[in-house]
C-alpha cells in the first residue's frame, strides 16, 4: 500500500534524488538568508540544520560514527550526488534508483515547519518523561542469554 501511495505521489509531482540529497541541494540554494531580527535568524539556523537531519540519520543508521564526514562529502558535490546507505558508496542517486517523490519531500518539510511554528507560539507544553530502560536482569546460570537450541522447544 505504501508503494502505491508513493507511486501516485511521484506521478503527481515527479521525483527528486532520495537519501536526503534533495533537502541538501535545496538548502545550498538558500545562501545566506537573514531574518529581520535575531529570533528569526535563530529560526532560520534551526530550519537549515533540520534539513540536514534526514541524511545524518540515514548515515547513523548504517553504523557510521561521523555523519558530518558524509554530509560534507555530499555538500561538496552538486546535482544528484549522494550517499547510498545500502552499499555505503557515493554516486548519482537517480542512477542508483534512490528516489523520493517530490510531493512526499515537500509535504514533510511543510508539515515539520507547521508543527515547529505551532510549538514556538505555544505558551506551555506538556510531555511525558522518557521511561527508563529496565534491564531484564542476569541471565540464568551458564545460559548467557543466547536462547535455546533451535528445534528443541520444551526441552528445559
Amino acid at each position: 500500500e505504501d508503494a502505491l501511495h508513493a507511486t501516485r505521489a511521484a506521478v503527481e509531482e515527479g521525483v527528486v534524488p532520495g537519501g536526503g540529497v534533495a533537502l541538501i541541494r535545496a538548502l545550498q540554494t538558500m545562501g545566506e538568508i537573514k531574518g529581520a531580527n535575531h529570533d528569526q535568524d535563530v529560526g532560520i539556523s534551526i530550519a537549515l540544520r533540520a534539513m540536514e537531519e534526514p541524511l545524518r540519520q540515514i548515515v547513523a543508521n548504517t553504523g557510521h560514527n561521523e555523519a558530518s564526514v558524509v554530509l560534507n562529502a555530499v555538500k561538496g558535490q552538486t546535482g544528484n550526488y549522494g550517499f547510498n546507505a545500502a552499499t555505503e558508496e557515493y554516486g548519482d542517486m537517480i542512477e542508483m534508483g534512490i528516489l523520493d517523490p517530490t510531493k512526499v519531500a515537500r509535504s514533510a518539510l511543510q508539515n515539520a515547519s507547521s508543527v515547529a511554528g505551532l510549538l514556538i507560539t505555544t505558551e506551555a507544553m506538556v510531555a511525558e518523561l522518557p521511561k527508563k530502560d529496565e534491564h531484564a536482569g542476569m541471565p540464568p546460570g551458564g545460559m548467557d542469554g543466547m536462547g535455546g537450541m533451535g528445534g528443541m522447544g520444551g526441552m528445559m
